[in-house]
């Protein structure tokens, strides 16, 4: 029987409330069944991240993990996107419930990350990924179009329920870039959670993307992360020039488009994280903004 690790059940029961605390009580009944159904023998200890429990398994010889999710607008696009990638420039999906939240991988080095590398190198790999991943999307994937209108529908609220914490002019400069949707019929699979941390070494490939948070759309949208993490990297806004000039002729995007869907998310990301009192992430989104829309943010 698997034992739920105790700070993902107290972090799943703190965000998801009493609804959280019943998933958790079904995951350890819930790796049995997909071990029977797939003929899988728990081979260490659960891992965990934000929404999902991770186990090594073995299927005879076969090294691979399975992973259980709660199922949210973010995830529930997961199974869809690793088909549509199928193996190439991400891990490998071998079986999935997808009612269940419950997938079958490839396993992967979870101790080794781009967060290990030296950073030219970590954004490089990261760009190839980005352009690799760009793939048509599969019908069922959520798009950006909803995404960006959830985005605006809050914007105006959460800025004023944090206390306004950047000028009103950044806000309306913001509100107007997300309003310029993109173009549907040119949608690519997009991955809105591609950051160094999410990139772990394979066998098959050195480096393979895991954990998507899948949207189909323009690629420049999903540049953002790839600037706020390894942020400590940027010591100035010309090494953030060059880390993104860097993302974005890699991975062949559009500049424009790039900078400003990144300045988009950068203020969403600011202003979710003045509700969760993340005075660090503050910091990093008000010193991104200033660099990237320095008329605007100052």
């Amino acid at each position: 029987m698997v034992t739920v690790p105790a700070p993902f059940a107290a972090s799943t029961i703190a965000r998801e409330g009493p609804a959280g605390e019943a998933w958790l009580h079904t995951l350890p009944n819930l790796v049995r069944d997909c071990c029977d159904q797939w003929g899988l023998v728990v081979d260490g200890a659960p891992m965990h991240g934000y929404v999902a429990l991770v186990v090594p398994v073995l299927r005879a010889a076969e090294r691979l993990v399975l992973k259980v999710s709660w199922i949210d607008r973010w995830s529930e696009g997961e199974a869809l996107a690793l088909r549509a990638w199928d193996g190439h420039g991400a891990v490998r999906l071998l079986d999935a419930r997808e009612d269940a939240g419950a997938l079958l991988l490839e396993r992967l080095n979870p101790d080794r990350t781009l967060e290990h590398t030296g950073a030219a190198e970590a954004v490089l790999v990261a760009g190839r990924l980005l352009r690799r991943l760009s793939v048509p999307p599969p019908p069922g994937i959520r798009s950006v179009a909803e995404e960006v209108a959830d985005i605006r529908g809050g914007l105006l609220e959460q800025w004023e329920r944090g206390a306004r914490p950047f000028p009103r002019r950044l806000l309306d400069f913001t509100l107007d870039l997300a309003a310029a949707s993109a173009d549907e019929s040119a949608a690519r699979v997009v991955n809105q959670d591609l950051h160094y941390g999410n990139v772990l070494e394979g066998a098959r490939e050195p480096w393979l993307v895991i954990d998507p948070k899948p949207l189909a759309g323009p690629p420049e949208f999903a540049v953002a992360p790839l600037l706020w993490t390894r942020f400590d990297d940027l010591r100035s806004r010309q090494d953030l020039e060059r880390r993104l000039a860097m993302l974005i002729d890699t991975a062949e995007l559009n500049s424009r488009s790039a900078r400003a869907w990144s300045v988009v998310r950068v203020a969403d990301y600011w202003l979710w994280a003045v509700q969760q009192q993340f005075t660090e992430d503050l910091a990093k989104c008000r010193t991104l903004l200033d660099w990237l829309a320095p008329q605007f943010a100052s």
